[in-house]
């Protein structure tokens, strides 16, 4: 007996969020909490793709991240352990800014340990 599938996809989850760190944070700490509690838990706890568009150019990348994941991993970490999140966000973020250096990594697709 062949198993009924659903062919419905759910609607994808778009924000526009400026690329800067006072955006992200106004994001993570305004607008988000104004989401419904089942799109702020997708949001948080699934990868996100990332649509970056250079204005210089008037190109744009895309890729999957992860971020969300390491937000609830620092959020969980910080009540046991008492620590604040922001610290350790932004401790992460500025890895990602060493790890991921825009003038090596801007228009190319090669890892970051070959940059």
């Amino acid at each position: 007996m062949p198993v009924k599938t659903s062919t419905k996809v759910a609607s994808p989850i778009i924000r526009q969020i400026k690329d800067s760190r006072d955006a992200l944070d106004y994001f993570e700490s305004v607008s988000l909490q104004t989401e419904d509690e089942k799109t702020q838990d997708i949001i948080m706890r699934f990868p996100t793709v990332y649509i970056h568009n250079w204005k210089e150019s008037d190109d744009f990348e895309v890729y999957v991240g992860e971020s969300n994941d390491v937000m609830v991993y620092c959020q969980n970490l910080a009540d046991k352990l008492g620590v604040d999140p922001d610290e350790i966000i932004n401790k992460k973020m500025d890895q990602n800014e060493d790890k991921y250096p825009v003038e090596k990594a801007k228009g190319s697709s090669t890892k970051y340990n070959e940059l």
